[in-house]
């Protein structure tokens, strides 16, 4: 725990240093002391907490002594020396803190708490007012740079689609590479969405290099790259943005990256996500466009995406989850799993895990002949594709998930087992999953193909991986259907 510290407001060697502080650089000698008499000092150990992202910020500090830290996912972001002042934007708004600060070395600390300032009891108006001129003229350059900064975009991401493992990494390694070959990187904070919208608070731009990441950080919107690499999400989309799909939206996004000069787009999702990219391309000649599949489902044919490897490992382990409460308590599990289109997902999920049945969008079992070969059973784990008959649910109104109505169609059929049925939605948490290291190695690849394709010259396609070779597909041959084999459809058939 931090140990309060007696302050002296009379220390004529704390006076100087304050006044060195760029956002107290107007107060005089007196108005100084002000500023002490209502802040507090804290000293800290090394290693200790100072505040941790997400927490509202209520105080602004300013280092007396030692070294601290600012940490974001676990990567230190910035070194705060003696001097030096954090958390100002506290002062103007109770926005969540963006990182986490700790102590480095045993150190101190002046605090100055925001209710100190707003209910002015110990401090002049003079005094006030010289403070919030002073981070009010901080707070304004960042805007200024923020809104300069992003004029002109020499490579734009945008992320969209549904989640899934690999969103964040493959755009730290498409940073980290590209960077390196001298180019600048920003992002669209909320996909598409934020590109048709076109602000300067709409992007985000990424920064590789520590160091020159340290002299742009103060820049609204500037994050620091590495930390993606090792990140769970997406963290640079919103909810599907269907709006997209309609013509005004899309002219809105063109106007766009022309406005801001664009010269290279990369589109990081599904399907969805590439079919915004190529409407774009087609209206876009002078804009070089490139597509990296990030999708649990695999429905990008031609390729591997990223996201297949870590939601089948994980659909796997939760299916073998239900097989072993299935043999103990002697229960039918229907469990759905994605797959919305080809159902790549659900059958291998299901294949890994050993379970009984695999039931995908294709599907066209004997429903009777099922029901009578699960009757007589002890356990029974059935895997149902989202995807499942979705035209005829919806023609129907049918309210349920895919497993539910597996099963009705089942008990239709004359289904009366001793086993307890129970169906189980799809578990979503499947997309928030820690890449593994094959979708960790298919993201680099990608990544560095992007780069060789930029310095070869050749635009409008999508980097590609299958059986180990690399390759690409241009995007007019880019097929988003990628059904499953037939021959891997009848393996996971267990029942008859």
């Amino acid at each position: 725990m931090p140990g309060e510290l007696p302050l002296n407001k009379e220390d004529l060697h704390l006076i100087k240093m304050l006044k060195s502080v760029r956002t107290l650089r107007h107060l005089n000698d007196n108005e100084i002391k002000e500023v002490i008499g209502s802040s507090k000092r804290y000293k800290y150990e090394n290693g200790e907490t100072i505040f941790s992202e997400g927490e509202i910020g209520t105080a602004v500090y300013i280092v007396l002594d030692g070294i601290f830290v600012i940490e974001k996912y676990g990567q230190v972001l910035k070194v705060l020396n003696k001097g030096d002042l954090f958390g100002e934007i506290a002062l103007i708004d109770e926005r969540p803190r963006t990182g986490t600060v700790k102590a480095k070395s045993n150190g101190m600390l002046l605090v100055l708490d925001k209710e100190q300032i707003q209910t002015g009891e110990t401090m002049s108006a003079s005094a006030l007012m010289k403070i919030y001129r002073g981070f009010s003229e901080l707070i304004t350059s960042y805007i200024r740079e923020g809104d300069t900064l992003y004029d002109e975009m020499d490579v734009l991401i945008i992320q969209d689609g549904g989640c899934a493992p690999g969103y964040n990494p493959v755009t730290g390694y498409i940073a980290e590479f590209l960077e390196k070959m001298g180019r600048q990187i920003f992002v669209a904070a909320q996909g598409f969405k934020s590109v048709v919208q076109n602000k300067s608070a709409d992007y985000r731009c990424l920064i590789y290099d520590y160091n020159r990441y340290r002299q742009m950080d103060h820049i609204r919107g500037v994050l620091f790259a590495p930390p993606l690499r090792a990140a769970r999400g997406a963290d640079f989309r919103t909810e599907r943005y269907p709006q997209f799909k309609e013509e005004k939206n899309q002219e809105l996004a063109i106007r766009a990256i022309k406005e801001r000069k664009v010269k290279i787009v990369i589109g990081v999702g599904g399907n969805g996500t590439f079919a915004g990219i190529y409407e774009m391309s087609k209206k876009l000649p002078d804009v070089s466009f490139y597509f990296i599949p990030v999708t649990i489902d695999s429905d990008i044919w031609g390729t591997s995406c990223i996201g297949e490897f870590t939601g089948v490992e994980v659909g796997a382990e939760k299916i073998r989850g239900y097989m072993a409460d299935a043999r103990t308590h002697g229960r039918c599990y229907i469990v759905e799993m994605m797959g919305a289109h080809g159902g790549y997902h659900a059958l291998h999920s299901c294949l890994g895990a050993g379970a009984h049945l695999a039931v995908l969008p294709s599907s066209n079992y004997n429903i009777d002949k099922l029901a009578k070969v699960i009757n007589p059973r002890s356990e029974t784990v059935i895997v149902v594709a989202e995807g499942y008959k979705i035209k005829l649910r919806r023609e129907e109104g049918y309210l349920g998930n895919a497993a539910e109505y597996f099963r009705d169609e089942l008990i239709k059929a004359g289904l009366d087992t001793q086993q307890k049925v129970i169906c189980e939605a799809f578990s979503r948490d499947i997309r928030g999953a820690m890449p593994n290291n094959m979708d960790i190695t298919l993201a680099q690849r990608m990544a560095r193909k992007i780069c060789d394709l930029i310095t070869d010259g050749i635009k409008n396609v999508m980097p590609a991986v299958r059986a180990g070779q690399e390759y690409n597909i241009p995007f007019d041959d880019i097929r988003t259907d990628n059904s499953v084999e037939s021959t891997l459809a009848n393996l996971a058939n267990r029942l008859f």
